[in-house]
């Protein structure tokens, strides 16, 4: 299993964003996450200042998202609607697409949703609940 260190992973998108400045060739997974940094410009001067956030804290009270875990998290929705894991969660995407006219706008409402179910796993010291997660993607199908 891979799990990076926060550090591996910070490095990681500011290596793959240089990169595609650069024009220089990308793999697999540099390409998806580039696709995900285009989408998010307000992330770009992060991404050209390494020295400057390589370490810098995004608390939640302090109102900012954290670029780094955003990014994590498109990447991670991307991995679960490739082999639909948990069983059922590419189909309520797609719903969720189709009524929002906008892909990118499904995932940040998944993100929502898989936020949520890593924080209570979290904070009451479980494992993630496949099952409730794909019920707040049924909410938010229907909303």
């Amino acid at each position: 299993m891979f799990d990076p260190s926060r550090d591996q992973v910070r490095q990681f998108f500011f290596d793959a964003w240089a990169k595609f400045r650069a024009g220089r060739p990308l793999t697999d997974l540099e390409a998806m996450a580039t696709g995900h940094i285009g989408r998010h410009p307000e992330y770009h001067a992060v991404l050209e200042q390494p020295e400057r956030y390589r370490e810098r804290e995004w608390p939640p009270e302090s109102g900012e998202t954290n670029p780094f875990l955003h990014l994590s998290m498109h990447l991670s929705i991307g991995e679960q609607l490739s082999i639909d894991q948990p069983p059922g969660v590419k189909t309520r995407y797609l719903a969720l697409a189709e009524r929002l006219g906008d892909e990118h706008a499904a995932q940040h409402a998944v993100m929502d949703c898989l936020a949520e179910m890593v924080w209570r796993a979290q904070r009451d010291n479980l494992p993630p609940d496949g099952t409730a997660y794909l019920l707040c993607l049924e909410r938010k199908c229907l909303s």
